[in-house]
């Protein structure tokens, strides 16, 4: 098991999880969410194969669109 902090709250995920796992776990469509792990953007394409780590901390965020 490993612990991540999620929009600052802990939770914990099995080894191996990546951040593609975390997102499918959330209540929101994950083409509406953009992420992002330890202040570093991560595009929805990258998330599969961006593997999440014990003491990662994690941001989820609706982006803002519009002009």
């Amino acid at each position: 098991m490993i612990a991540i902090q999620l929009n600052k709250d802990r939770l914990e995920l099995d080894d191996g999880a990546t951040l593609a796992t975390l997102v499918t776990l959330l209540d929101k469509p994950p083409a509406s969410l953009a992420t992002a792990v330890n202040g570093d953007f991560v595009p929805r394409d990258l998330r599969e194969r961006h593997p999440l780590r014990d003491g990662d901390v994690v941001l989820t965020f609706e982006p803002i669109t519009g002009g």
